[in-house]
């Protein structure tokens, strides 16, 4: 009998593997982290081939410390960082430059001659994304224009484009796939007719032939061959579509976040596309027995990865959970820090504007600064909601919650402060592996209806001083939009 799904969960700065029964538990997880390479500032790059290894390593590793056989799994889910681009040679396997990350932004003067050139409003419409060196289209444009062997494999039709759950989908199985979900952060997916857009492929000058077959979210994408049993890949999904999933937010006007290296909340809207006039995304959500499911994203690009700055950079944590405790030991609410490493996304996408920490005194120290970095995580989500509330016209009154951050009980309750709604955080947070797991089991109704869902709910204390930090943050976006301005 089958009695587990395996879901690979490739982020931004490790790869897992996580074991679920048919009550959703988590049976066991491995987690390997891999190289962060950035040659210049602004660039940030992955090698595929080590991506490839260290998931692999962790599929295997969970196989076997979680002492299972490989003909009792029923079938594997796949979530992945989105947008991330990768072009390799069909013939050996071979990636022709490293994987482009969603983070990089080393293509925004090509984005900026594309807004001069009046085709921003076309790709708004046709893919429900900006114009941003965000998404995998300039990114594929910039290696077709920078690695001289595109010419020559384009020629014998040997040069293939995947973001990463396609990349892993073709060394796993040998098949060239992608899902709806991340082909629609491709900003070459036209989102209302289901299909590549050859007008978007003339202005970013891809070739179609690249371009892998879509398939939608719960689907067969072959088997992956292990001990001599094939097992299914049948689910896959970007991360935080798989997060929206994973925390059963079926019904119209349900919304998640995630705090991972980024923040990235997404609100159900069904099967209505709705297009933002505030600086948010629409994005599919999941495609599923022919049925198109669509969602409002608003993207913030540094959330979790601030944290990791102040571990890394700064040096004055060891740990990310220490945060929750300094935030706790002070007082201070003149510190604000805008972590705008990679620019400002949602809903003000500025590439120009660079991090900054403004209302530091001689009393201000790590403390200060690490209250300053949390509370950064719940204001750009903040400003991302309002925007999503305007779009959608509602009010929320509850924010499901995931992602590493979310344990983090003074984050949490920030956050429900300064939304001024309830914030709803699962016992089991690992929602985006869930959501693919979900996904792989749902064509075979492989999970059982009635699981446990105990959640902690953090309810607003709305205050003067937290409306007094709310106005500094917002005068101080608008010094940062003023001075970067460019």
């Amino acid at each position: 009998m089958k009695k587990y799904i395996i879901s690979l969960d490739q982020g931004t700065t490790s790869c897992r593997s996580i074991l679920f029964d048919r009550n959703k538990k988590i049976i066991h997880t491995e987690q390997k982290e891999f190289s962060q390479i950035m040659p210049e500032n602004g660039w940030v790059e992955h090698d595929p081939l080590e991506i490839l290894e260290t998931q692999l390593f962790t599929l295997k590793k969970v196989i076997e410390k979680s002492g299972i056989k490989a003909d009792e799994i029923e079938s594997i889910g796949i979530t992945n960082q989105r947008e991330t681009t990768v072009l390799w040679d069909k013939s050996t396997g071979k990636p022709v430059y490293n994987a482009i990350v969603w983070q990089d932004n080393r293509t925004s003067e090509f984005c900026k001659t594309l807004i001069r050139e009046g085709k921003e409003e076309i790709i708004k419409e046709k893919t429900g994304l900006v114009v941003d060196s965000y998404f995998s289209s300039t990114k594929i444009h910039w290696i077709l224009h920078n690695v001289p062997e595109c010419n020559k494999l384009l020629s014998n039709n040997n040069l293939l484009f995947g973001t990463i759950d396609c990349w892993l989908i073709w060394n796993l199985t040998g098949n060239h796939f992608t899902d709806l979900t991340n082909a629609s952060r491709t900003q070459l997916l036209n989102i209302k007719e289901i299909k590549w857009d050859t007008e978007l492929l003339s202005f970013f000058k891809v070739p179609i032939q690249v371009l892998p077959e879509l398939k939608e979210s719960a689907d067969e994408f072959g088997n992956w061959e292990f001990n001599g049993v094939n097992i299914p890949i049948l689910g896959v999904a970007g991360d935080q579509q798989a997060a929206l999933f994973g925390q059963e937010c079926y019904e119209v006007g349900m919304a998640k976040n995630t705090y991972g290296t980024g923040c990235f909340m997404l609100l159900n809207t069904g099967e209505n596309s709705i297009s933002s006039q505030n600086g948010l995304l629409t994005t599919i959500a999941w495609s599923i027995n022919g049925k198109v499911n669509y969602a409002l994203e608003g993207s913030v690009f540094i959330a979790g990865a601030a944290i990791q700055w102040l571990r890394d950079a700064l040096k004055i944590i060891t740990h990310a959970s220490e945060t929750e405790q300094l935030a706790n030991e002070t007082k201070d609410e003149d510190v604000i820090f805008v972590p705008s490493f990679s620019g400002l996304g949602a809903p003000y996408w500025n590439m120009n504007v660079k991090g900054t920490i403004l209302g530091l005194s001689r009393n201000s120290g790590s403390k200060e600064i690490c209250k300053a970095a949390l509370e950064s995580l719940a204001l750009q989500t903040r400003d991302v909601l309002i925007a999503m509330e305007k779009d959608a016209n509602l009010k929320l009154t509850t924010l499901a919650v995931d992602g590493g951050a979310c344990e983090n009980n003074f984050l949490m309750q920030f956050q429900a402060d300064v939304l001024n709604c309830n914030v709803s955080r699962p016992s089991m947070i690992e929602s985006t592996a869930l959501g693919a797991a979900l996904l792989a089991g749902y064509k075979n109704d492989f999970f059982t209806q009635n699981s446990e869902d105990n959640r902690d709910v953090f309810t607003p204390n709305p205050s003067n001083k937290i409306n007094q930090k709310i106005k500094s943050w917002n005068k101080a976006i608008q010094t940062l939009l003023t001075h970067y301005d460019i």
